[in-house]
């Protein structure tokens, strides 16, 4: 912008224009410091991780186990 164009804008205009470009660059070092952090972890949501019982736990362990053996059983042959 040249200054005889500064010079037409009212006193109350040029503040207006102060305080908005203010906000700019206070915005785009927010900015640029949200983007220099890197990668970040996904946010948390409201929803509990489920938990599970001993008892299925134990349960899909012996399945797991019993795969397995037939896995092995059939490289053996």
């Amino acid at each position: 912008m040249h200054m005889n164009e500064l010079l037409n804008f009212s006193v109350a205009k040029l503040k207006r224009m102060a305080t908005l470009k203010s906000k700019i660059e206070r915005l785009q070092s927010q900015l640029e410091a949200l983007v220099t952090i890197g990668p970040r972890t996904p946010a948390k949501s409201g929803r509990k991780r489920r938990t599970m019982s001993a008892a299925a736990r134990r349960k899909i362990s012996l399945a797991a186990k019993a795969r397995w053996a037939k896995v092995r059983a059939r490289k053996s042959k």
